[in-house]
């Protein structure tokens, strides 16, 4: 019995990956992957994507401004949790006939820190 116990202590006390994702290495994949075309923060303005501030806020293709294609604007999907994952892991799957060229962030840890950083943006570009 004992050794059972011990073995259980051992699995609940190893690190999860998914457990909690990491803001800070989210800005990392966001400022590699993303801020090529999106801006973010208190000045962020429209670039060649939308600006993202306060995403987790709003529905696909709603942000005043700018010129979304049809299919982000009739998807008008809620950006949940699950919805940026997805849309982050296959943009064209997610929602096809977007014009957005980006193969997605395949990498799961990556993806999931990235959905952190985007969800802890304020509209106005402030953090939560």
């Amino acid at each position: 019995m004992l050794k059972w116990v011990l073995a259980a202590s051992a699995v609940l006390a190893m690190p999860t990956m998914a457990s909690a994702q990491d803001v800070e290495a989210g800005q990392k994949v966001f400022a590699q992957q993303c801020a090529a075309c999106h801006k973010v923060g208190p000045d962020a303005k429209n670039a060649v994507g939308p600006e993202l501030n306060g995403l987790s806020e709003r529905k696909s293709g709603s942000l005043e401004g700018y010129n979304f294609s049809p299919a982000l604007k009739t998807a008008a999907i809620e950006w949940t949790t699950e919805n940026l994952d997805e849309w982050l892991a296959d943009p064209k799957k997610k929602i096809p006939g977007n014009r957005m060229p980006f193969p997605g962030v395949k990498d799961e840890l990556k993806r999931g820190d990235l959905v952190a950083y985007l969800e802890s943006l304020n509209a106005d570009g402030s953090s939560k």
